[in-house]
């Protein structure tokens, strides 16, 4: 379990995702449903089975009646957590995939604590994951993004078809890519699918800001083409400003589309980023 360390994991334990939407999920999870009031009330019993959150159990009814039983409240349900993690060759500059890993982890893991599941989808796609549920799962995702390795080009388009032509209810979508392709504008029909949709824009300083400098050949990490360049300083500045428009641009078209934009350098401290950006920005609480 190298993604995340102990002392983080006890730290996640107090967490859980926000949706900005009421949700309608399988009941008996931690999120506020559409079927039900809008406060937290006693609704009914149901046999505990593991994984469900121990603190639900009705002791007096354990103590009275020798049955373990635990507490459902009508505005309370699960919902899915689904995650699509770019794994194409340009993720592997600069840090990036792992990165995307231990955010990944992270989220999976404080879903799986509430009693969420999660599903996780690579693109290119390198195996099919099972669908994780349950805090006993923790283990099983986690081993899951260990294994998982740069190579190859981006479907986006592709992967986003697949998540839009799934069935079920809509529960929160979280996209995990340096979106350096073309296609990156279908991230937004995810918005459409009714999910919540989150995009972590993963980037690298070798994306940004690269110390290039002379006559140099550039080849394409996934295509394999080559471009013969000169960079000097004039070039490089333009560089850096076209970066910065685009990444502009990917925020404002995300967030006009109901969708939540994290841009997320691949140096950043997850734990800052989890405790205190992404709680500000009301991804967590």
């Amino acid at each position: 379990m190298s993604l995340l360390s102990p002392a983080l994991m006890a730290r996640l334990e107090t967490l859980q995702l926000k949706s900005r939407h009421r949700l309608a999920g399988r009941f008996g999870g931690e999120h506020v449903s559409t079927r039900y009031g809008t406060t937290v009330d006693f609704s009914d019993f149901r046999e505990y089975h593991p994984g469900d959150d121990f603190r639900r159990i009705d002791y007096h009814v354990l103590a009275r009646l020798d049955q373990v039983l635990i507490k459902l409240y009508e505005a309370d349900d699960e919902i899915t957590v689904r995650m699509l993690i770019d794994t194409s060759a340009s993720m592997g500059v600069g840090g990036k995939l792992e990165q995307a890993k231990r955010l990944a982890a992270a989220i999976g893991f404080v879903a799986l604590t509430a009693h969420d599941a999660v599903t996780v989808r690579t693109f290119p796609e390198r195996a099919r994951a099972p669908r994780f549920a349950g805090r006993a799962a923790v283990p099983s995702l986690l081993d899951f993004l260990e294994e998982l390795d740069p190579g190859g080009e981006t479907p986006f388009a592709k992967a986003a078809s697949h998540i839009l032509s799934q069935t079920g209810l809509p529960g929160i979508t979280v996209v995990a890519s340096d979106l350096l392709t073309p296609e990156w504008q279908s991230l937004v029909g995810l918005r459409a699918s009714g999910s919540d949709l989150v995009v972590l824009h993963m980037l690298c300083e070798e994306d940004e800001t690269p110390d290039y400098r002379g006559d140099l050949e550039l080849v394409d990490s996934e295509h394999g083409d080559r471009l013969t360049v000169s960079v000097t300083e004039d070039i490089a500045r333009a560089y850096r400003m076209r970066v910065a428009a685009w990444r502009n641009e990917v925020a404002a078209i995300t967030r006009s589309a109901g969708a939540t934009y994290l841009p997320v350098d691949s140096r950043d401290d997850i734990e800052d980023l989890l405790l205190k950006t992404w709680r500000r920005a009301g991804i967590l609480r």
